[in-house]
């Protein structure tokens, strides 16, 4: 089937971007394991936060064992703490959750 010049001109230029739309650009191993990490400092940096609000000031070794936890326990710990009256229910999850 041959197309006039005009829709032939068309055809292409949709054709060109919808393979560009499906082109899944290269992620080195470096740049996951920079966004991995971005996502864990923010997450940590959140949790904190949070923390803080709710419980107070954290001793160093607190901080440290939160710091420590992985991404999807900061996430849990994140949800969990929304039920936290004060620094023992902190200190009773990080027990029973301890850093992977």
């Amino acid at each position: 089937m041959i197309l006039p010049k005009a829709l032939e001109a068309e055809f292409w230029q949709e054709f060109k971007q919808f393979e560009q739309e499906r082109t899944m650009s290269y992620v080195t191993t470096g740049e996951r394991i920079g966004y991995e990490r971005g996502q864990q400092e923010q997450a940590q940096s959140l949790v904190l936060r949070q923390i803080k609000r709710r419980v107070g000031e954290l001793a160093p070794e607190v901080q440290d064992s939160i710091q420590s936890l992985s991404l999807v326990q900061l996430e849990a710990l994140g949800e969990a703490l929304l039920d936290f009256t004060g620094l023992e229910d902190l200190l009773t999850w990080l027990e029973a959750n301890p850093a992977e």
